[in-house]
């Protein structure tokens, strides 16, 4: 058995009679050969469904949920083994982002070992994180590697958008006629639940990243004519959706998102728009000012419309209070003590809600599962080396996906803007809540940066030449 590499630059394949992809010779054309066997389409099912489930199964933050999210992570691995052996070699990806993510891991097992300071205050639950970054590490790469074709990235796309829309309904409708019950069935005495989430800023969280793949194709101009109309109402009662949970961390990320995607989308135009004088530049750009604009008054009229001055209200009251945050100023501060003993290291993955409780200066009785700041957070728990290891993510992801934005394939580059926009809305919520703490918020968020960083493989060739290429295997298609 031999291996082949997908990099994020290109695609490396062994010359095998079975090889699963090729591309023409051609430098100007990156048309690849995908020979898909079954257990791949199984593998790329899973993704799918673990998606949907994740978010269902009360963002998969209880223990039966986590035990099948890992067992569909565990059904990923054996579908990857049948997928190699059929096709006689081993399909890895080589995206830089898999390293931080391999760094984390690292990090948590240095943590478990018994070196007195370095060695983690919680060790039980930093074997938990450890699990679960390793589970979301094989959901990363498998995406990376199964998401192979336009065709693929397309059913991707859209089984996103579809659930997310639905989903946002469900909110919606169990928001109006039972607000404090998940499901209609299970009542909630210590938290404010929103569809099938058990904390509301989760749900919001949840709709910033499915919202971006319908407002981002409509802003990079990737969706048809006869399609935007949907497209937008699609986007609509996502929006509408998170304004009604009345986080203020999801609103404020929501108006972060429409501005990063008016702005970003009037810098990356279309290939075919490069060469057009500055006034119709000046002309798209007021176009996509005005499309944002409308897109937050609908939004607005919307929230009203359906009874929703509570939120407004909400939102407008915490400008005007003393502590605008309700208590995370002093949950930071506790959290900057705590950094400041354990400045290299960490206190250990997962080990916050324990060693709060001694840096506590109300009363100390006072139990705090989280940060309320994941920045904060990943400095108490992993410390410098964590958040360098965050930050190069970060980093990585935004060098990466930007670089895809500049394909020729509009749909390629509209994907590439949309999920980056929505992994930029989730890093601003991150500054006042711990949405990415929720499993199957986690999981999109690092869907939408594989579908971001994808290579040539998930691009569409140019009108124009396709009748000069191969043709692709139906399979692949």
């Amino acid at each position: 058995m031999t291996t082949s590499v997908s990099s994020a630059e290109t695609s490396v394949t062994v010359a095998q009679p079975a090889t699963p992809a090729a591309r023409t010779s051609s430098p100007e054309l990156r048309v690849y050969r995908i020979r898909h066997t079954l257990p791949s389409r199984f593998a790329f099912l899973v993704i799918c469904v673990a998606i949907v489930l994740s978010a269902l199964a009360y963002g998969t933050v209880h223990y039966w949920a986590l035990g099948l999210f890992n067992l569909g992570g565990l059904t990923i691995l054996v579908l990857w083994v049948l997928d190699a052996w059929s096709l006689g070699c081993l399909r890895v990806s080589r995206n830089v982002l898999q390293l931080p993510l391999l760094g984390a891991i690292v990090l948590g097992l240095v943590q478990l070992l018994p070196l007195g300071e370095v060695a983690s205050l919680d060790r039980y639950s930093t074997r938990l994180v450890l699990v679960q970054l390793a589970t979301l590490l094989i959901y990363f790469a498998a995406t990376l590697v199964f998401v192979d074709t336009p065709h693929r990235l397309h059913l991707l796309v859209r089984t996103i958008m579809i659930f997310g829309f639905f989903l946002a309904l469900f909110g919606l409708t169990q928001s109006f006629t039972s607000p404090t019950k998940v499901y209609w069935i299970r009542e909630l005495n210590q938290s404010t639940a929103f569809g099938p989430f058990i904390n509301r800023h989760h749900f919001a969280g949840y709709m910033e990243l499915t919202i971006a793949l319908p407002l981002g194709l409509l802003f990079a101009g990737a969706v048809d004519k006869e399609k935007r109309l949907i497209y937008i109402f699609i986007a609509g009662i996502m929006g509408v959706a998170l304004v009604m949970t009345a986080s203020r961390g999801g609103i404020i990320s929501l108006v972060a998102e429409i501005v990063f995607l008016t702005i970003v989308t009037a810098i990356w135009r279309k290939h075919s728009e490069r060469r057009r004088r500055r006034s119709s530049r000046l002309k798209r750009i007021a176009g996509r000012a005005g499309l944002a604009g409308a897109l937050l008054i609908g939004l607005f009229l919307g929230v009203l419309l359906l009874g929703g001055e509570f939120s407004i209200n909400r939102f407008i009251d915490s400008v005007n209070t003393d502590d605008p945050t309700t208590g995370r100023a002093h949950f930071w501060a506790v959290t900057v003590e705590i950094i400041k003993a354990h400045p290299y290291l960490g206190t250990g993955l997962g080990a916050f809600g324990v060693i709060y409780t001694r840096y506590d200066t109300r009363n100390g009785l006072f139990r705090l599962e989280q940060a309320h700041n994941d920045y904060l957070q990943v400095l108490s728990d992993a410390g410098i080396i964590g958040a360098v290891l965050a930050l190069s993510f970060v980093v990585l992801l935004f060098y990466k996906a930007l670089s895809r934005a500049r394909s020729r394939d509009d749909f390629r580059r509209g994907v590439a803007l949309a999920a980056l926009s929505g992994c930029f809305a989730v890093l601003v919520h991150s500054f006042f809540d711990f949405t990415l703490h929720t499993t199957s918020n986690a999981l999109l968020f690092l869907v939408l940066a594989a579908i971001a960083t994808l290579n040539g493989r998930v691009e569409d060739a140019p009108r124009s030449r396709r009748k000069q290429a191969p043709q692709r295997d139906t399979e692949g298609t």
